[in-house]
C-alpha cells in the first residue's frame, strides 16, 4: 500500500512537511512526488502531466495506491486519478488534506472557493484582476480539468487546518469519511483512513 502524497501546486510549501517520512513509521508506505513546472499556462494541465510522470517513475504499476492531495491539488485529483487509470494502475482511494474538492462540470478555483467557502467570497485577486502571493495572472480563473466518473474510488478527508473545517463538512455531507486532527497527529490520521478506503476497495 503506497500513499502518493501530491504537494500544492505552484512549488508551495506543504504545510505537512514530515508526513512521508512519519507514514511509514504507522505503517503505510509514502512518496512525496516533485511536481513543479505549473507557473506556466495551462497550469493545471501542467500539473496534471508532471504528476503522473513522477508517480510512473516512483510506483509500480500493481502496487496499490492512494493518492493524497494537499492545497490547491485537492481538485485535480479526478484528472490525477483519470491518469493513473489510462496507465493500468489502481488507486485504492483518494484523500484530500486541507483542500477545496474536485466538483463536477468547468469550475475554475475561484468558483469553488465561491461555492464551497461559507462566506462565499470569491477568490484572492479573482475580481481585482490582481494576483495574490505571487500567483500567475489567470490562475484563480483557469478552467480546472474534469474527470467525468470520478471518483471511481472511496474517498476520504483530512482537516488539519480549521479554515477548511466548512469543506470539510461538504466531505461529509458527500458520505466521505473525515476526520480531524492537528499537524501532529496527521500521519496517524491519515494512516487510519488509508486503512479505512483499503477495505472499501
Amino acid at each position: 500500500m503506497i500513499a502518493v502524497l501530491l504537494p500544492p501546486t505552484l512549488g508551495a510549501a506543504t504545510r505537512l512537511p514530515d508526513l512521508h517520512r512519519r507514514l511509514p513509521e504507522v505503517g503505510a508506505g509514502a512518496v512525496r512526488p516533485e511536481v513543479g513546472g505549473d507557473e506556466l499556462p495551462p497550469h493545471a494541465a501542467r500539473y496534471v502531466a508532471r504528476a503522473s510522470l513522477e508517480i510512473n517513475r516512483l510506483v509500480a504499476t500493481d502496487a496499490p495506491t492512494a493518492l493524497v492531495a494537499e492545497g490547491d491539488a485537492g481538485p485535480l485529483l479526478g484528472a490525477v486519478g483519470a491518469a493513473q487509470r489510462a496507465a493500468h494502475r489502481p488507486v485504492f482511494g483518494y484523500v484530500l488534506v486541507d483542500a477545496f474538492l474536485p466538483q463536477p462540470g468547468s469550475a475554475d478555483r475561484a468558483g469553488l472557493v465561491r461555492s464551497q467557502s461559507p462566506e462565499g467570497a470569491a477568490a484572492p485577486g479573482a475580481d481585482s484582476g490582481t494576483s495574490p502571493s505571487g500567483e500567475p495572472p489567470a490562475y484563480r480563473t483557469e478552467r480546472l480539468p474534469v474527470a467525468a466518473d470520478w471518483p471511481d474510488a472511496p474517498c476520504a478527508y483530512l482537516l488539519t487546518d480549521p479554515a477548511f473545517a466548512h469543506v470539510a463538512r461538504l466531505a461529509g455531507m458527500r458520505g466521505w469519511t473525515v476526520r480531524e486532527t492537528d499537524p501532529d497527529g496527521a500521519a496517524a490520521a491519515l494512516a487510519e483512513l488509508l486503512v479505512g478506503l483499503r477495505g472499501m476497495s
